[in-house]
């Protein structure tokens, strides 16, 4: 575990506080679309306003190129207002950055990508940030892998706390690394080769199973099996799917194979759709077979399973298996909101947001 303060460690009552949640949200017909990241800010709110505490809430939605208002932050307003049964939204001004005022303690921040200082890491856009609070909180797993002035820049200049629910997502994924208990079968689907082949090198020493399926499937399968067989000592068993003729699903034999492996797990850490996610519903039936058979063999596993990955998240919101998972017992499922987190955590990388809450802060009275 990394050693860094944890919300409750903080003294927040009568403090403002700048919380960096994941707001960043699929949006449709100008509504959300999967609210799973919002949701997991809930708590540290709450907390935070049974403290006394006043909120800056700040986050990003989606990759603007200057002010685009399709991607503004109005949308997620709204959505905390109603959750926190609030009716008087307000536009307002906090110091120098557009806002909501969703009610007497909590503001939200117009998307912080609208700002270039922001993906650039500017120390001058992160003072500005730094100088509308006293404490600083990090609820924003998701984002924790990116070194930008809201998640690196602004602990710099404030005392930094990890929120709630980061702090169950280093647990939960800190244990895997750890202390799992076994067997630890990792499935690894998606088509992103770049941020999934390392967390396949790490499981090969780490995991008893290694089940890969997706595109990625197809693009490295000579190169997975050339790498495992030049590891040396212990190693896990790697079982890649074959894809059907279109290539847009496994096969239901090599689902039929993971399904087997998985009732012998103890633990199991999902990333990634092992087939072509589509909108279109005809393309879903043929495409979507495999990862809706591996879904519900995880619900009725006994395994302690962990989900993560925002297709992964979108296609169970999509297929009606989300509050499957979702009302498992704590101790049966975790739903991280990280998905290139996620895997940076697991591949064993450091994360720039967490090892940015381990600095001392300068005193906010040098800010200015």
């Amino acid at each position: 575990m990394l050693s860094f303060n944890f919300l409750k460690d903080a003294g927040v009552s009568g403090k403002k506080v700048f919380l960096r949640a994941d707001l960043d949200v699929p949006l449709a017909n100008g509504g959300i679309e999967d609210d799973t990241r919002l949701l997991s800010a809930i708590p540290t709110l709450e907390y935070l306003l049974s403290q006394g505490a006043k909120i800056i809430l700040a986050g990003h939605l989606g990759r603007p190129e200057g002010i685009n208002k399709s991607l503004s932050l109005e949308p997620i307003a709204k959505w905390f207002a109603k959750q926190l049964t609030i009716n008087n939204l307000q536009l307002t001004k906090i110091g120098e950055f557009e806002g909501w005022e969703i009610g007497p303690n909590i503001f939200l921040l117009e998307n912080l990508r609208f700002f270039a200082g922001e993906e650039k890491n500017d120390p001058g856009f992160a003072k500005q940030l730094a100088n509308l609070a006293d404490i600083y909180v990090n609820e924003a797993f998701a984002d924790s892998h990116r070194n930008h002035a809201s998640i690196t820049g602004v602990p710099k200049y404030l005392p930094g706390f990890a929120g709630l629910h980061l702090q169950q997502e280093i647990e939960v994924l800190s244990k895997v690394l750890e202390k799992p208990k076994r067997p630890l079968v990792v499935v690894i689907g998606g088509a992103k080769l770049e941020t999934k082949l390392p967390l396949v090198e790490k499981m090969h020493h780490l995991a008893d199973y290694v089940l890969v399926g997706g595109k990625i499937a197809r693009d490295v399968k000579t190169l997975l099996k050339i790498q495992h067989e030049k590891i040396e000592g212990r190693k896990s068993a790697l079982l890649i799917a074959d894809l059907n003729l279109d290539e847009t699903d496994v096969t239901p034999k090599s689902i039929e194979n993971f399904l087997q492996i998985i009732d012998l797990a103890r633990t199991v850490v999902w990333n990634g759709p092992l087939g072509k996610i589509s909108d279109n519903k005809m393309e879903m039936a043929k495409s979507e077979d495999g990862s809706r058979k591996l879904a519900e063999g995880l619900v009725k596993s006994s395994a302690y399973t962990i989900v993560g990955g925002g297709d992964t998240v979108g296609f169970l919101e999509k297929a009606c298996l989300l509050d499957k998972f979702a009302c498992l017992p704590k101790n049966r499922c975790f739903l991280s909101t990280g998905g290139g987190a996620m895997l940076s955590f697991l591949s064993g990388e450091k994360l720039p947001g967490l090892e940015a809450l381990k600095a001392r802060p300068t005193s906010p009275a040098t800010l200015a």
